[in-house]
């Protein structure tokens, strides 16, 4: 079996989720606006949102940023194998992104 014939189904099933949290999302919407929310509690919740979008845009970033490093210094030291110091050095830049990434909200907020 090839490795497209695994990824399919979970590809599917992640999109699947996707799409029904989509719409959960907005009928939750949509009953706010006809039960009569205010347009205060409305605002809050878009920017709440927004805000959200960035922080995972923004964790995202730094986290995939992290890991190209843990490459770049993989591939600096020639080493070809996997072993436990090439994981670590992985591990090592995951969360120093995750890490930098609290310290920049924490700023932010």
């Amino acid at each position: 079996m090839s490795n497209v014939e695994i990824l399919i189904p979970i590809v599917l099933f992640v999109c699947i989720t996707y799409c029904v949290k989509l719409i959960i999302d907005a009928r939750l919407r949509s009953k706010m606006l006809k039960d009569g929310g205010s347009a205060d509690l409305m605002r809050s919740i878009m920017q709440n949102e927004a805000q959200q979008r960035r922080h995972s845009s923004l964790r995202s970033g730094l986290i995939l940023t992290a890991i190209a490093l843990g490459f770049t210094v993989i591939q600096m030291n020639g080493w070809q194998e996997i072993n436990a110091g090439v994981v670590a050095v992985l591990a090592a830049a995951t969360g120093i992104g995750n890490l930098v990434f609290y310290a920049l909200t924490r700023r932010l907020d």
